[in-house]
């Protein structure tokens, strides 16, 4: 009687030993990080890149679209009337109207000397008379009108010269930018040589050289008063009853400083002296 076979143990790959030993490590380290760590988050998942890409493209088209509405709505609401940006308020010597405004006060007709007609004396920077002249007589303007005065800013050869009636009508000019003499400095003040209103017409002008020397220290040149001046063209064509004068109000080249960078001090002298006429007061 034979006694029971003996079995031959499998015999194993070490590789595929290494293997599985391998995995149940890797298994159980697995386990020991989900104990210690909890369960773990779920990936987020990714958006495919078609749908980014549309996605994109949809808000690009909302933000033009809201863009579009509201560049509408803005023209809408000007055009009916609304409210607009302010336009930059102009730079001394830079301003481009020469408006009239209406007060309760008397009437004054300023010319701004050259404007509208040539340039006058030229500098060497560049920096002109009609320039000058226009600066100071936009101040003089807004001062005049703030006390209430109705004021023409007029060009030197304006339309509205003819026949004009006011209280008073002064042409605002400078002198020479080129150097002279050292005696080339001050202002000066003159009124029409035939005049129909004399006695108006030297008060108007005592008015304004005194009160235009207080406020700017400059001296009266009288010995330069010209033919121009005394026989200026404005003179014959506004209403003979009109009181008027022509002011050069210092030579460009050495009185460049108070003309330029005292403009105000300009501008009131010329000012001071009207109030002083319309006021009906002396020189």
């Amino acid at each position: 009687m034979k006694g029971p076979e003996k079995k031959t143990p499998t015999r194993r790959s070490p590789a595929g030993e290494s293997i599985r030993r391998t995995q149940r490590s890797g298994r159980k380290q697995a386990a020991r990080a989900a104990e210690r760590l909890g369960s773990a988050p779920s990936p987020t998942p990714s958006i495919p890149v078609g749908d980014g890409l549309r996605r994109a493209f949809v808000a690009v088209v909302v933000l033009v679209a809201l863009a579009a509405i509201g560049l509408a709505a803005a023209r809408a609401l000007e055009s009916r009337g609304g409210p607009a940006a302010p336009a930059p308020s102009p730079g001394p010597g830079t301003a481009t109207a020469a408006p009239t405004a209406a007060g309760s006060g008397p009437r004054i007709g300023i010319v701004s000397g050259h404007r509208n007609n040539d340039s006058g004396a030229v500098c060497a920077d560049g920096l002109t008379e009609a320039q000058t002249n226009f600066d100071h007589a936009v101040r003089v303007a807004t001062i005049l009108r703030s006390r209430g005065y109705t004021v023409d800013v007029l060009d030197e050869f304006d339309a509205r010269l003819k026949g004009y009636t006011a209280a008073a009508l002064i042409s605002i000019h400078a002198d020479s930018c080129e150097y002279v003499n050292d005696q080339a400095t001050g202002y000066k003040v003159a009124r029409v040589l035939d005049s129909k209103v004399p006695a108006e017409d030297d008060r108007l002008v005592g008015c304004l050289r005194t009160r235009y020397a207080a406020s700017t220290g400059l001296r009266f040149h009288a010995n330069t008063i010209t033919f121009d001046m005394t026989r200026y063209h404005a003179f014959y064509e506004i209403a003979p009853t009109t009181p008027a004068a022509i002011i050069e109000t210092g030579f460009l080249n050495l009185d460049r400083a108070t003309l330029t960078r005292r403009a105000d001090a300009v501008a009131q002298g010329i000012v001071d002296g009207l109030f002083c006429f319309t006021n009906g007061e002396r020189p």
